[in-house]
């Protein structure tokens, strides 16, 4: 948190250009957003370590019925997160993107704080479904700040608040670990219900907006594509979404497994595991601003690039590690590669877009991620069972590459054509 807090105010970006000057409210937003998703990614992420435990509290004692049961709980979430971030993205664009922040902050605050009561596991796996419905909270706060930021400052901003869901997410499981230890398994859903509750007011009373609602009329997906001056560089950011998310959970269901193979003692693997998983979160939060910043100021298509390629050479080594500590030296060099990927993708997809469609362009980027966190960890898993682990990074390194070219056929040479152009 302390370094969250120190890039939030680095290089002056959140003191008022004048003494006595008010706080601009794009500023004030983002602060409101950042805390709100990061509670949000806790409250997505914290039920992982203590799934199985919960679900074996609830009744269900055969093993094989548990390791079942767990994955469904937690995929479900994903997949209707992945259904219905459109759809809110759409109800942003309508409506305006407070009221989706409110909606999602209280019904989220409600829903994981009802999982501590769940009688079975039916009834989790039904409020897991839920929480993955009512989501929305970071694409509305994805479209406020971009549509409200000032234009130079949009890739900072977006580099700012990419940093809340991946601390969220670093957290989440740590959380709800030693909550389990030290105030019993449904302590983690009443703590998340309650903070979803402050970001609930706190939306309330400091979000500002002044909102327009730039349709008459919904319109139909296919009305929307027509309506977007390039829709080839949006596909290309969705895919490079799905492949950046998908990358980074190829590995994670079986880091464990390959920090016991290549560590001497077994002692301490579960702690270990869980250093390695953060290294690159770590590395994530720090650069993130950084490389949103670069971005505002070389274009986010380069940023883009260059992360994909980089990332697809970091991969690679990781296949040949020989012990625990130079994994998570490279897990580290990965997360200041890849820090750069979600905020440029988002500032780029905002220059193209329409601001009337930015909810509904970010809602389907949202999916593209939450697709890619699903996918991969079936992905890497099927991998490891049938080929062994090594070529998990083999075939995630591929497959960076392959969509490095991607961008660059699709999206790099294009805009370089355009920039030309109108110089």
């Amino acid at each position: 948190m302390r370094i969250v807090l120190f890039m939030l105010l680095y290089n002056n970006e959140w003191i008022p250009e004048k003494r006595g000057t008010c706080m601009p409210i794009w500023k004030s937003n983002l602060i409101v957003c950042w805390f709100g998703t990061f509670v949000a990614a806790i409250g997505m992420s914290q039920i992982a370590p203590i799934m199985p435990l919960y679900i074996s509290q609830l009744g269900i004692q055969n093993t094989s019925a548990i390791e079942q049961l767990s994955g469904i709980a937690f995929g479900i979430t994903f997949i209707a997160s992945a259904i219905f971030s459109p759809i809110w993205g759409y109800a942003a664009d309508k409506f305006g993107r407070k009221p989706m922040l409110l909606r999602a902050s209280l019904g989220m605050a409600i829903v994981i704080g009802s999982m501590g009561f769940a009688q079975n596991v039916y009834q989790l796996i039904g409020l897991r479904l839920l929480q993955g419905v009512i989501t929305g909270y970071s694409t509305a706060c994805l479209t406020l700040i971009a549509t409200q930021t000032e234009k130079e400052r949009v890739g900072w901003a977006m580099g700012v608040f990419s940093t809340a869901a991946v601390t969220g997410s670093l957290l989440g499981p740590l959380l709800g670990g030693y909550f389990d230890e030290i105030l019993g398994l449904k302590f983690a859903f009443f703590l998340t219900g309650g903070l979803m509750f402050v970001a609930f007011f706190a939306t309330l009373l400091f979000v500002k907006e002044e909102f327009v609602s730039g349709e008459k009329k919904a319109l139909s997906i296919k009305e929307v594509w027509k309506q977007l001056p390039d829709s080839g560089l949006i596909i290309s950011m969705f895919v490079t979404s799905f492949v950046f998310q998908l990358a980074y959970y190829t590995i994670e269901p079986i880091i464990t497994v390959y920090v016991t193979d290549i560590s001497n003692n077994t002692a301490h693997i579960a702690l270990i595991s869980g250093v390695v998983f953060s290294a690159s979160g770590i590395a994530n939060i720090i650069a993130s601003p950084i490389l949103g910043k670069l971005s505002d100021k070389i274009g986010p298509h380069k940023v883009i690039l260059t992360a994909l390629i980089v990332a697809g050479i970091l991969f690679i080594p990781q296949a040949f590690v020989t012990n625990p500590w130079q994994l998570i030296g490279l897990r580290f060099l990965l997360g200041f590669a890849t820090a750069g990927l979600a905020p440029s993708i988002s500032t780029l997809l905002k220059k193209i877009t329409p601001d009337a469609l930015t909810g509904r362009i970010f809602g389907f980027n949202i999916s593209a991620f939450y697709l890619g966190i699903f996918f991969g960890s079936l992905f890497g898993g099927q991998i490891a069972a049938h080929l062994g682990i090594r070529y998990v990074f083999f075939i995630t390194s591929s497959l960076l590459f392959l969509n490095a070219i991607w961008v660059y056929c699709k999206v790099y040479k294009k805009i370089n054509v355009l920039q030309n152009q109108s110089e």
